[in-house]
């Protein structure tokens, strides 16, 4: 049995206060006994329609995360940083960036994935309307981050609504999915812990959801309520506290392999092939 942390942040502008609190959630999991932490999106620094100047620091903050790894001995899942250039190394010339989670071990980044489904949508919250693609350019290709207590999935927020990349993500062999968000409290309040819950049931994958909570300004308010779900899709834990927090969860191998056999999804899927 593994153990797994799921963390809830009120990030705001300031990077190095934002460090802090991620070095002191390291800290707290590694003394749970944790192998992994996986934080939400945009955990370094909120700053909406900032992403390009956060980006200029995307090697320096990379390098940074990956000394947390390598001193606490964990497994990282980088929630979301703005990357001025493509996998490939290519500069996205437009002014746009891509949204990057990356998986890092104690040794080194291991994958990195950006992300394909961008939130241009209308919300009617007190910002009104999204629009990801003026800022973000789309990623192309699911990633599966291959580790010590079974692959990740790696997802982002707005993914959730797309089981297609979750049953992708299971084809390719993953055990475990990681959601980093920033879901809108209007959107959170209706569709989060629901959509945690169909992805870990569509793909018997574990789920690990965490997530944005609070105020960033005067006008985005983020959900919160980040969370774990087993296999099956049933919630482990859930944080419904403001702020700052944290949940470990434990993961288990032989049992998500019971659940399958016992249940066997991905032989049974007739309609679409993956």
């Amino acid at each position: 049995m593994t153990l797994l942390s799921v963390v809830q942040m009120n990030s705001q502008n300031d990077i190095e206060e934002n460090f802090s609190v991620i070095e002191l959630l390291i800290q707290q999991s590694k003394a749970q006994g944790a192998s992994l932490i996986v934080f939400p999106e945009n955990f370094v620094c909120f700053a909406a329609g900032k992403q390009r100047e956060t980006a200029e620091q995307f090697e320096s903050i990379q390098k940074r995360l990956e000394n947390l790894a390598h001193q606490y001995q964990i497994w990282i899942v980088a929630g979301t940083l703005p990357c001025p250039y493509r996998p490939d190394g290519s500069i996205i010339q437009d002014g746009r960036v891509r949204t990057t989670s990356l998986c890092i071990s104690p040794e080194r980044t291991e994958a990195r994935y950006d992300k394909i489904h961008l939130f241009d949508v209308q919300v009617g919250d007190a910002v009104g309307g999204y629009q990801e693609s003026k800022f973000f350019e789309p990623g192309t290709d699911p990633v599966l981050a291959k580790t010590p207590f079974g692959d990740i999935g790696l997802m982002v927020c707005y993914d959730l609504r797309f089981p297609e990349l979750a049953l992708r993500l299971r084809a390719k062999g993953a055990r475990i999915l990681t959601a980093p968000a920033a879901f809108t409290f209007t959107t959170g309040q209706m569709h989060w812990q629901l959509l945690l819950q169909a992805r870990a049931m569509d793909s018997q994958c574990q789920v690990l959801g965490a997530a944005q909570q609070g105020w960033h300004g005067t006008k985005r308010q983020t959900w919160g309520h980040a969370a774990a779900t087993n296999s099956r899709g049933q919630v482990l834990d859930l944080i419904t506290s403001e702020g700052a927090a944290m949940i470990t969860v434990p993961f288990d191998l032989e049992e998500q392999d019971q659940i399958r056999a016992s249940m066997p999804l991905m032989q049974h899927r007739k309609l679409i092939q993956f």
